[in-house]
């Protein structure tokens, strides 16, 4: 027999049913509950292992088949998170009834059942009680089979105060006031089979939208009073999104309601708890009319997200943790298809490129992962999401849909949810399906980029008869290691022959395989349309060829790739710098806000990389490369355009006046920042955060004192987040000390203060001080942050681009490791490496004569 691992639960005994009653004090932080489990005994067992962690348990009974009721012992293990319940005699196979006491706190953590607070319109603090459960946190709430495997069904009851709202995965069946108490019993319906991790509640004062119906489930929106205002938005892309996956998955909603919620105090971005999803405020409650175009897509992104796990997470769930990513990665894609499909104009498959482009980055790095690899302990569980996870994870989805075609794909993951719905599957069930449906490897194909860290880089040389292709891994740091990898790539190709134009898919499965074509080629595109999750680098000829035809042969999203991959090309030292420098001089006619975020993105990497005097050589080159464009799109808004030229606009004019450091367009955004103030309707909304960004720039004590105070008195989470970030750009040393202290002065919450110190960090001007600030204060950060969110803070290491940061931070972080994010901390290093090795390569460039 196999001995159990011991941080996993035994299967002699398990869950069906869970009757829970929970008594929460918003007064003390604590609550009481019981719970009837409906079990079954699957051999003689005189002992029931489950989770159980920051609980006691007061008081463990069973009842038997027989009827007899044995009264019970627990005792709990804090390593391993679980309570052993010892009974005086063995219990017979079959159904039993558990019966628990127990009592807990109402954490600061936020994880498990947690505490929160807010502000009302008078300025008192008011409490509130909520959960985030996934991955391991519903044994902190009440004693169960903590795992994804073992579903059961759930029927809640929360008494609270008189006056409170509280929320549950179901729908309310009855309230019940509780004479002379200033108490409530709200008891909910039975919920669907599903995990522990998906179970929620919530408490405190809530105001909700107006119910839309999507089939027989009411969907609302709920927020803290004065805000249900903000809650219109995400109401019709929460309708429209709903929709849109009905059809798609050809499955009704499977709850009973909807109700979408915004928590002030949140780790996360969302988490897709049946019936009752709970979001960041910031993710959930907009101003439409105000709001960037930006802000507006981050809402519709979440909340499609988080919609589409109702079937692809909820209905169906993996296994075990090692699965995370098909959760995950699914819900990503889809997010993507509805918002799409919702707001066409957004060209949102066109922007994922954004996405698909950052999980490159890490993805390129010696120290990244699998998308899906064993996991054992609760730690590595939360290490799982990450970029690879979500945007690797559905980047691969995505080209596997171009390559299968996207009414068979969709007929398998029907196929898929149909057999595994209210259960739990493992990511070859889905390649089962699709292979059903698509009748194509999809296995082979889709294992090569599931099990195996990394991706290729596709050489592309021409000869007489079509292209020669070759795959080797693409590589940040080259050492020559793993030099006879291969994966099975679709090849989306596109060229110009003397027949025309011509279009040609292959599954590239050797190392070099040919692609022919009828005469000679005078160009050729290879990832056409973008899908692919690979890089490609042509030979001298190619590039020539597309250079010359840059905005007539190729689209939008094709030439962010060849910008994309060449700024890879060029940090791995493939490429030299002269030669990107030389390619993006070419884009001054671009008009495509993606292909210049990848430009942008570039200029800040070599502004933290490049000493001062580099750094005055290359802000006179990107002025030269951005005043032409800015010229074109002018400060204004202009009948007609769309809103990305609009988004342009503003990202052009920052890029200007802080990474071109101009000097008339900082004089402009400040007086047009001066009449925002006035009237903020008289300024383009998605110029606003390009003013704002120049305004911290160049700032000085009044411009900190105004933002500080728009930070304190916002009257959106937009605006609030905005203008907090805001702080971390600022350059001069005392500015810089006031905006550390607010990370750990209580002013800003736990849930913003790690994002805002990974901003300082970034910040050239301040990173000295602010990675002294970080390891001074670093158990006290370890405290007061969520877990989750550290690694989250430590990505700022990579702005520390000298080699004497580079080694304290090494030696620092060896001593000091961040369990929850041991992976990421890899990944943040290597890439600090990366830039500190370009840093050197690169010392002579860009200097004076």
């Amino acid at each position: 027999m196999l001995e159990r691992e011991s941080h996993r639960l035994p299967s002699t005994v398990t869950p069906e049913r869970y009757e829970i009653r929970l008594t929460p004090d918003l007064t003390t932080w604590t609550f009481s509950g019981e719970e009837r489990i409906s079990i079954q005994v699957h051999e003689p067992v005189r002992e029931i292992i489950l989770n159980a962690a920051e609980l006691e348990c007061r008081s463990v009974s069973i009842k038997l088949p027989s009827g007899k009721v044995l009264q019970g012992g627990a005792s709990l293990d804090s390593e391993n998170e679980q309570a052993t319940l010892r009974f005086p005699e063995a219990l017979p196979t079959g159904h039993g009834v558990l019966q628990i006491s127990f009592s807990g706190i109402l954490n600061d953590k936020l994880h498990g059942f947690y505490r929160s607070t807010y502000k009302d319109a008078n300025g008192q603090d008011k409490p509130l009680a909520s959960t985030q459960f996934e991955s391991t946190d519903a044994r902190r709430a009440f004693p169960c089979w903590d795992e994804p495997a073992f579903k059961a069904v759930y029927q809640v009851t929360l008494v609270v105060d008189e006056k409170l709202t509280a929320i549950s995965n179901a729908r309310v069946m009855r309230e019940t006031r509780l004479p002379g108490t200033g108490k409530k019993e709200v008891v909910f319906a039975d919920s669907m089979k599903m995990s522990t991790y998906l179970v929620a509640f919530i408490v405190g004062e809530f105001e909700a939208t107006e119910p839309v119906m999507i089939g027989q489930a009411p969907l609302r929106v709920w927020a803290v009073p004065g805000k249900k205002r903000l809650g219109g938005f995400a109401l019709a892309i929460g309708k429209a999104s709903l929709e849109h996956f009905s059809r798609y998955y050809g499955i009704p909603y499977p709850g009973d309601k909807l109700d979408l919620i915004a928590i002030p105090d949140f780790a996360s971005g969302a988490m897709e708890n049946l019936g009752a999803i709970t979001f960041r405020e910031t993710a959930l409650l907009v101003d439409s009319e105000r709001a960037t175009r930006t802000e507006l897509e981050r809402v519709a992104d979440v909340v499609a997200h988080e919609n589409a796990h109702m079937w692809f997470g909820d209905l169906v769930t993996m296994r075990w943790w090692n699965g995370l990513w098909l959760n995950e990665a699914f819900a990503t894609f889809m997010e993507m298809l509805a918002v799409d499909a919702w707001k066409p104009e957004w060209r949102r498959w066109d922007s994922f490129t954004v996405s698909r482009a950052a999980a490159m980055q890490v993805d390129g790095l010696k120290s990244t992962r699998p998308i899906e690899f064993p996991v054992e302990r609760p730690e590595e569980a939360a290490g799982m999401f990450d970029i690879l996870t979500y945007e690797k994870g559905a980047s691969v989805l995505r080209m596997l849909e171009q390559y299968l075609g996207d009414e068979k794909f969709r007929d398998g993951i029907r196929l898929y949810l149909r057999r595994h719905a209210y259960d739990n599957a493992e990511t070859t069930d889905l390649w089962d399906a699709l292979e059903e449906s698509t009748i194509q490897p999809v296995r082979a194909l889709m294992d090569s980029w599931i099990f195996q860290a990394g991706y290729p880089l596709i050489s592309v040389e021409k000869d007489s008869k079509g292209l020669r292709l070759s795959q080797e891994i693409f590589r940040y740091l080259q050492d020559g290691s793993d030099g006879e990898r291969k994966w099975h790539v679709p090849i989306f190709v596109r060229a110009e022959t003397k027949s025309g134009v011509v279009n040609k898919t292959i599954l590239m499965t050797e190392k070099e395989q040919r692609v022919d074509f009828d005469g000679d080629i005078a160009w050729a595109v290879v990832n056409a349309g973008g899908h692919g999750f690979y890089r490609v680098r042509y030979d001298g000829e190619l590039i020539d060829a597309l250079k010359q035809g840059l905005h007539n042969n190729l689209s939008a999203v094709e030439r962010f790739g060849l910008v994309n991959d060449s700024w890879a090309a060029t940090l791995a030292g493939l490429t030299s710098l002269t030669d990107y420098l030389g390619l993006i001089e070419l884009l001054r006619d671009e008009n495509d806000v993606n292909v210049w975020t990848t430009v942008i993105g570039s200029g800040h990497h070599l502004h933290r990389i490049f000493d001062d005097e580099q750094c005055r050589s290359l802000e006179m080159r990107l002025r030269d490369l951005f005043t032409p464009a800015v010229d074109r799109l002018g400060w204004s808004a202009k009948k007609g355009e769309s809103e990305l030229e609009s988004q342009l606009r503003g990202d052009l004019i920052g890029g200007l006046g802080t990474l071109g450091d101009d000097k008339k367009t900082q004089e402009r955004a400040l007086d047009l920042y001066s009449q925002y103030e006035k009237s903020p309707d008289s300024v383009d909304r998605n110029l606003v955060p390009a003013l704002v960004a120049i305004v911290a720039y160049t700032g000085a004590a009044s411009e900190y004192e105004k933002f500080y105070a728009r930070f304190k008195n916002a009257e959106t989470p937009q605006e609030e987040t905005r203008y907090l970030f805001a702080l971390a750009n600022f350059r001069e040393p005392k500015l810089i000390e006031r905006t550390l202290d607010l990370t750990l002065n209580g002013e800003v919450r736990t849930q913003n203060s790690p994002y805002l110190l990974r901003g300082i960090l970034l910040n050239k001007r301040a990173r000295d001080r602010a990675w002294s600030f970080m390891k001074e204060h670093w158990d006290e950060m370890l405290r007061q942050f969520p877990d989750n969110s550290i690694p989250r803070m430590c990505e700022g290491i990579v702005g520390l681009v000298t080699p004497e940061l580079e080694a304290d931070a090494r030696e620092f972080l060896a001593k000091h490791p961040v369990k929850q994010g041991t992976k990421q901390m890899e990944q943040h290093l290597e890439r600090l490496r990366v830039a500190v090795a370009c840093k050197e390569r690169w010392k002579e460039l860009l200097r004076s004569v």
